[in-house]
């Protein structure tokens, strides 16, 4: 795993746990906001990369989001395969609502925690 990876670990794993506890409380779209707030952080690094995907795909499998369902089995092979070589859209959310290719603005409070990451 690499720096950057230990480094944004804490912050993609709170995303998360935001997105479990809002989608506990019946908040799903709230939920997902979360799940695309971690995709965001941790796009830099297959693994986590790859571990929000899967994370979307659960969320979509729970809530019966066909549309979600096939968008994130791609984006899922396309992280695994990808993002080793930096091929990820910066700020791209990570949702099938938008084009996987598509970079998008990173909220000024993940670039922070993003450029603080990689610098270390």
């Amino acid at each position: 795993m690499t720096q950057f990876s230990k480094r944004i670990a804490p912050h993609v794993d709170q995303e998360l746990a935001e997105a479990r506890r809002l989608e506990s409380t019946g908040q799903t779209d709230a939920s997902f906001i979360h799940l695309e707030r971690a995709h965001v952080l941790g796009q830099a690094s297959t693994f986590h990369h790859v571990r929000v995907h899967v994370q979307m795909l659960g969320w979509a499998a729970r809530h019966r989001v066909w549309k979600e369902i096939r968008g994130q089995v791609l984006r899922i092979i396309g992280a695994a395969t990808k993002t080793v070589f930096g091929w990820v859209p910066t700020g791209n959310t990570g949702g099938a609502n938008v084009s996987p290719f598509k970079p998008l603005p990173v909220p000024a409070e993940l670039a922070r925690t993003i450029a603080d990451a990689k610098r270390g």
